[in-house]
């Protein structure tokens, strides 16, 4: 009986969380279908996993069977996986990173091309990640690296190297009242809607919105986007104001939209982010040197 490692996945993750709705959230899934899951990986092994109730999922004695030998399993195919595409990378030459939003401002080309510079003969291919999943790439493989803002998704999952920080900012509708002020305190703008990633980003959401600097009252979203064409047309059509960082004023500049300085915020964290054991040698190695050359 061969098992599909998405279930095992969704399995530990339940086993590790002890809890359906936040297993979902970690896993970008609606609670049914982890449920639906479960389910299915139980009528596989024909037995129940886990003994349910109110305050959460509790392991039964195969599931601390399965639960004990699940990271093993995994782990043994993500190494698989990742010697895989460190072959490809290799025979084809091609660095794959991903990167949200701006990726290092204007640092991204000089750190290409001190790479470069490592590896005569490597072209860095970039990729885009979603603010829905930004973490998909590197775990599906499909990126060796990412540059990230933090916080993200299982941070502590992978290794990283902070590249530098730079001030938040507000961007909002060029007409929107506010928009006539210099500067902005975040305090003031606590009644307005703001726009979001999707909820189960959890800390990188939170980040955006201030979540923690809100003294407890409740954030309005105006809307949730996903991509930056997505989040600079719901800001340009009235649907709510967004932090930002600075260079946003640079990267994504639009007449329609105004950006405006914003006091009472923390910094915004830029990183460049690998899978844990995966820079131990080799391009990737370079390239995270590279980068890290470019670091404050």
């Amino acid at each position: 009986m061969d098992v599909d490692l998405r279930l095992l996945r969704s399995f530990a993750a339940v086993a590790a969380e002890g809890n359906l709705t936040r297993a979902a959230e970690r896993l970008y899934l609606s609670q049914p279908a982890l449920t639906k899951q479960i389910r299915q990986l139980e009528h596989l092994l024909g037995t129940a996993l886990f003994t349910r109730s109110k305050t959460g999922m509790a392991l039964t004695g195969p599931g601390e069977a399965l639960a004990a030998a699940a990271p093993a399993v995994l782990g043994a195919w993500d190494a698989a996986r990742r010697a895989v595409r460190a072959a490809d990378r290799d025979a084809s030459n091609v660095l794959r990173v991903g990167y949200l939003a701006s990726a290092a401002n204007e640092r991204t080309r000089p750190i290409i091309a001190a790479f470069r510079e490592r590896r005569p003969g490597w072209r860095v291919e970039l990729r885009q990640a979603s603010w829905g999943d930004p973490v998909g790439g590197l775990d599906s493989g499909d990126v060796d690296a990412a540059f990230m803002r933090l916080p993200f998704p299982r941070q502590d999952e992978f290794e990283l190297a902070v590249l530098f920080t730079e001030p938040r900012c507000i961007a909002m509708a060029a007409d929107h009242p506010l928009a006539g002020h210099a500067e902005l305190r975040f305090e003031d703008l606590l009644d307005e809607p703001f726009i979001a990633a999707p909820k189960a980003t959890g800390a990188f959401r939170d980040h955006w919105i201030e979540a923690e600097g809100r003294g407890g009252r409740p954030v309005r979203i105006g809307a949730v986007t996903e991509l930056p064409d997505d989040w600079l047309s719901a800001i340009a059509a009235g649907d709510g104001i967004a932090l930002a960082p600075e260079s946003a004023a640079r990267f994504y500049a639009r007449p329609d939209i105004a950006y405006r300085p914003v006091t009472g915020v923390a910094p915004s964290t830029v990183a460049l982010v690998w899978p844990r054991g995966a820079a131990g040698g080799g391009a990737l190695a370079d390239f995270v040197a590279a980068a890290t050359a470019f670091a404050d």
